[in-house]
């Protein structure tokens, strides 16, 4: 397949890839892939959804590098200790950052609590008043978003510096990206048409209302800044002849923990980022919509891929090892 045919390919899709709009690759370091569709520029951004959590991923092994957050055996109430257990409640007093990270830490009720975190004035907070329980530490596999916003206040305890802010200056800055900004929905509907609108955005990071950025989604990036976070994972914390996160992290990042739930058919998981072969270690950071930092360090490539909001889109990775990846192996 020819750059011309896979974009003909991807312009003229009525099924999943329908809702592309940027694809960005690299092969042994260097640039070899950018294309654009729906009218967007390289540098406009889509709101990437769940691959927000492998960014954070990284900020949070950023932390730990500069000793700001002991390990991640840290105990999550160490960082909180203003904060009310509520009565009864065990559990949490044993909840490691470890469990937030490989989505293994125990919470009341079911599913993702947005209506109560996201109307409180403290989503930190309210998202530890749902974390331990009855059941005690279990370290099953317990896919949550809403309530990650407890590693931002983590981060922010840890660094007295608010996510966006960290971000810019010790991941975004150094490989390149333009600086973000805060950005805060004042209603519920504003909050909504974030999530779903599918017009191009800038470099803003989805925040609560006392900026600390959401790390469960919410961060707006380009296919192209995509692929220079998946090329620092690639060549393990380096970027541009610079170190900016340390090769332990990124090694104990993407080392692959198996997940027992027989609803994710079988999938490995490391911190905040999807295993998909553990025997190439292949890896990649996923968001709903199809949303997709891929890393095959055996080929030495990054692939990213952009897309705006369709729901019906969850796991773009088999199109990509299907048509992006051949396509990118032949270039030179």
């Amino acid at each position: 397949m020819t750059k011309d045919e896979l974009h003909r390919y991807i312009e003229e899709s009525k099924g999943n890839e329908s809702n592309i709009c940027q694809i960005c690759a690299y092969k042994d370091g260097q640039m070899v892939y950018s294309d654009t569709w729906h009218d967007y520029k390289k540098d406009d951004c889509v709101h990437i959804m769940s691959a927000t959590k492998s960014v954070m991923s990284l900020l949070i092994g950023i932390t730990i590098d500069k000793g700001q957050i002991g390990s991640v055996d840290d105990k999550v109430l160490d960082y909180f200790p203003d904060y009310k257990v509520k009565r009864g409640e065990k559990t949490i007093y044993d909840v490691t950052i470890k469990h937030l990270l490989t989505m293994r830490a125990p919470y009341k009720g079911k599913g993702d609590p947005w209506s109560k975190v996201c109307s409180s004035d403290n989503w930190t907070y309210t998202s530890l008043d749902f974390l331990g329980g009855k059941k005690g530490i279990t370290d099953e596999f317990n896919y949550k978003t809403v309530c990650l916003h407890i590693l931002s206040g983590i981060l922010y305890k840890a660094t007295n510096t608010k996510t966006v802010d960290y971000a810019n200056k010790y991941l975004f800055e150094p490989l390149g990206i333009k600086p973000y900004s805060v950005y805060i929905a004042k209603t519920a509907e504003e909050h909504k048409q974030f999530t779903i609108e599918k017009t191009p955005k800038g470099n803003v990071w989805f925040c609560d209302p006392e900026d600390l950025g959401t790390p469960g989604y919410g961060l707006c990036m380009s296919a192209d800044d995509m692929a220079k976070i998946g090329q620092l994972c690639l060549n393990m914390g380096v970027y541009n002849g610079k170190r900016i996160i340390s090769s332990s992290w990124i090694e104990e990042m993407t080392r692959p923990r198996v997940i027992e739930n027989q609803n994710w058919q079988g999938m490995e998981y490391g911190y905040l980022w999807w295993i998909l072969d553990r025997k190439k270690n292949i890896y990649a950071a996923l968001g709903n919509s199809g949303n997709v930092i891929f890393i095959d360090p055996e080929k030495n490539i990054v692939i990213a891929v952009a897309s705006y909001f369709k729901p019906t889109v969850m796991d773009r990775a088999d199109f990509i090892r299907k048509y992006i990846e051949p396509f990118v192996c032949e270039l030179i």
